[in-house]
């Protein structure tokens, strides 16, 4: 097929560049004190990127980058990939064996750390080169051409490599093309009704993973503002929302149990922000009772919860008028995003029925890195499965059931542990609580659930199973119940199942 002459590759930093051009002098990001206008930024993601091709030869390759959220986390993605550097993003908090499988299954060359992290980055075996961010980046930088990279990069070429959470074996790097979130940020901009030039958001989430990044990088791909914080701080998140004029924000649903255990006072302080119009939540499913809280304090006609995954990106979208209408529901597919609930067979489920929920889009990963076979496994005939099981309702609302994986099989029955969470999230004393099956000699498996009580409530397992007992089948009480302090999870705020079993 002939190319049209007018065909321009969509790449993320040529959306900022872009941006820079309408208004150079105008801010773009800023952390603490720190501010970087569009002229700086675009400066800075010129250096990056021949600096990474001609100073490290890093062309066609990749480079590691270890460190929480920083100003230097925004250039150095959009510089390295329009140079053709494919960025690999770490999670700062891994351990050093885990980092280095990271950096060895990737095979990246480079790796630029945070001073914190300076110790760890040189421990790495097989890195060639460590570039610690401050004196040692900023003397790298000066030393590179502020002229854009030449080097051709097409918008089917990964722009980032996101290692999956490894809940289940080896983590496995997912390949994201610049295509494929260039076009979810034009998406999100249309869902969410934000990320103009004149919009103000808050970056909270960790960069290092998916949606993370992509909350971060959308207001600045079209032109608006972004602060970012290095770590989150409930009080101070509420009140930069509250007074800051902020318009939008990304949270998981740690963020708001940790919002809502603040003090009385503290939330009636902040309680709903004048200029605040969008908060997205992903990551994790929020507990239903969770949702109306969000909605009693930040207000009506702001809460959208989105799904998706780093592999298939936003996928469906449950709007702010519906967060109260349809209960424990995760929405419509999003735009340009097709839905299928398949059975064992591979065929569609009737409706109200579940199965297992493929999607199909633009935004679609590339593949996992070097697992040709884990993608196939994947994939189905170009639709996309990650191991959810859902349902439809009569006006096509998608509502999650639960992971593939985690469902429990009881006496020969299916039992789902959302279903079980949710009532266990009703209890007004309960914080937070997730449900894993257990081996059990006479059933096969047995429900049990992990319950995190709320700051002042001296719950027993007598209580919570008085709640529990007029509300479930009798086969999907737990039969057991163990009370933590925390529920483990990844960055991404998803709790970590494996370990709660492995318990």
């Amino acid at each position: 097929m002939t190319q049209s002459p007018t065909y321009h590759d969509l790449t993320i930093a040529g959306g900022i560049r872009a941006s820079a051009a309408r208004n150079p002098d105008k801010p773009a990001l800023a952390m603490g004190k720190r501010e970087l206008t569009y002229r700086d930024l675009v400066s800075r993601l010129n250096r990056v990127g021949n600096g990474a091709v001609e100073g490290l030869g890093l062309g066609g390759h990749r480079a590691a980058i270890l460190t929480p959220n920083c100003l230097e986390f925004v250039e150095l993605v959009a510089g390295l990939s329009e140079a053709g550097v494919t960025a690999v993003l770490i999670n700062p908090k891994l351990t050093l064996d885990e980092i280095a499988y990271i950096c060895e299954d990737s095979d990246s060359r480079v790796l630029f750390a945070h001073p914190d992290l300076a110790e760890v980055a040189h421990a790495v075996p097989g890195i060639e080169r460590v570039i610690v961010l401050g004196d040692n980046y900023e003397d790298w930088l000066i030393g590179a051409a502020d002229t854009a990279p030449k080097a051709h990069v097409s918008e089917t070429d990964a722009f980032a490599m996101h290692y999956t959470a490894g809940t289940t074996g080896k983590p496995k790097g997912v390949l994201v093309s610049h295509r494929s979130r260039a076009l979810t940020f034009f998406g999100m901009a249309v869902e969410y009704g934000c990320y103009g030039p004149d919009d103000r958001a808050l970056g909270i989430a960790p960069m290092f993973h998916g949606a993370g990044l992509a909350f971060a990088l959308a207001p600045v791909f079209f032109g608006g503002f972004c602060r970012i914080l290095p770590r989150f701080d409930p009080e101070e998140s509420l009140c930069l929302l509250a007074e800051g004029g902020y318009g939008t924000t990304f949270l998981v649903p740690t963020h708001f149990n940790a919002i809502f255990n603040l003090p009385q006072a503290t939330l009636d302080r902040y309680r709903r922000p004048t200029q605040l119009r969008t908060i997205v939540s992903n990551a994790a499913p929020l507990a239903q009772a969770v949702k109306e809280r969000i909605v009693d304090y930040f207000g009506d006609g702001i809460l959208h919860e989105t799904y998706g995954s780093t592999e298939g990106g936003i996928v469906t979208n449950l709007r702010p008028r519906d967060q109260l209408r349809k209960l424990q529901c995760v929405g419509l597919p999003f735009a340009h995003t097709e839905v299928r609930l398949l059975d064992e067979n591979g065929q569609q489920v009737p409706q109200g029925e579940i199965g297992e929920l493929f999607s199909r889009s633009p935004y679609l990963f590339n593949g996992y890195w070097n697992r040709p076979e884990a993608t196939e496994e994947a994939l189905r005939d170009g639709w996309l499965s990650v191991g959810d099981l859902a349902k439809r309702d009569e006006e096509g609302y998608i509502y999650l059931v639960d992971r593939k994986k985690d469902v429990i099989i009881s006496g020969g029955v299916n039992i789902y542990p959302r279903e079980v969470e949710e009532c266990l999230h009703a209890h007004p004393g309960v914080a937070e609580a997730a449900v894993v099956g257990v081996a059990d000699d006479y059933w096969g498996e047995m429900v049990k659930a992990f319950v995190v009580s709320r700051d002042g409530n001296n719950l027993d397992a007598e209580t919570v199973m008085a709640h529990c007992t007029p509300r479930l089948a009798s086969y999907k009480l737990p039969k057991e119940i163990s009370f933590v302090d925390a529920l483990p999870r990844n960055a991404a705020g998803k709790v970590l199942k494996r370990e709660l079993r492995d318990r």
